[in-house]
């Protein structure tokens, strides 16, 4: 990928940057911590990174724990990849980061993007070659009819994304503001998202805070997962049956709303490079 792959620095390594702890170790840490910078995942590392598009690779807009090193480190491990992953802060118009209208099985309610037009935010682009685009495709339930995500191509009617330019010397790119990029998947949430008072999707303001205003807000919520963050995630964790009963309970207390984007589902992605039905879906 043109990086080099020979920086032993140990101020380089997750644990030494503050990355090191995943979601779904803890899930209430979710949706992880994010990197600073742009960067390239190699193992236990973040090393430096020039280049900032990646010919070959697939780019895909992560708006959760998937721009959490550690999250991705995880997730890759479980299939048994060692290739490393690019990490590239972009600027993106169109999208806010809404909550998923389902509670996972891992022990949080995730994160999951609504159409937002005209709103711009800074988000991470990953840039998976196939076997990693199964993998995180098979992590997000893509491959399942009853997982929590379809992974959607963006038109660039509507949405930017424009990666922040690559440093001094980057072959073929550009050192000045990032061009808009083509050809972005990005992965919606099949129960829609959940709602605020006005009916609007609700912003993810991170885990702890979320449950805490979840369980405030609803007695049934309160009866399947109990009184705190803590004891949702203890309860949730692994209850496959609890968290589609969470799940159902959204629906029916009017908790839910359309992401916006359920358009540009095209159902199973038939052809493109990563679907990898063969791979195991973990927990959702």
């Amino acid at each position: 990928m043109g990086e080099s792959r020979h920086h032993h620095s140990a101020d380089r390594t997750l644990e030494a940057l503050g990355l090191a702890v995943a979601p779904r170790e803890d899930p209430l840490v979710y949706p992880g911590t994010w990197p600073a910078e742009s960067g390239l995942l190699d193992g236990d590392r973040l090393l430096p990174l020039t280049r900032r598009t990646f010919p070959g690779r697939v780019p895909v807009l992560a708006v959760g724990s998937n721009a959490s090193p550690a999250q991705l480190r995880h997730k890759m491990r479980q299939y048994e990849l060692s290739s490393p992953i690019p990490l590239v802060k972009a600027r993106v118009t169109g999208l806010k980061i809404g909550v998923s209208a389902h509670v996972s099985a891992l022990g949080y309610v995730s994160a999951s993007p609504f159409r937002a037009p005209g709103h711009t935010r800074e988000l991470f682009l990953t840039w998976l070659d196939p076997a990693q685009l199964a993998a995180i495709d098979a992590s997000e339930g893509v491959t399942r009819p009853s997982g929590a995500y379809d992974r959607v191509l963006l038109p660039s009617a509507g949405f930017r994304v424009e990666p922040e330019p690559g440093g001094p010397g980057a072959p073929g790119e550009p050192s000045g503001p990032g061009a808009p990029l083509d050809g972005v998947h990005l992965y919606v949430n099949r129960h829609g998202v959940l709602r605020d008072g006005t009916g609007k999707p609700r912003e993810h303001p991170g885990e702890r805070r979320l449950l805490t205003e979840l369980l405030a807000e609803s007695t049934g919520l309160r009866k399947l997962f109990g009184a705190t963050p803590e004891e949702f995630c203890s309860r949730a964790r692994g209850d496959l049956r609890l968290c589609a009963e969470g799940t159902r309970l959204f629906a029916r207390e009017g908790r839910t709303t359309a992401s916006g984007l359920e358009k540009y589902v095209r159902g199973q992605q038939t052809g493109s490079p990563g679907t990898g039905a063969s791979l195991s879906p973990p927990w959702m």
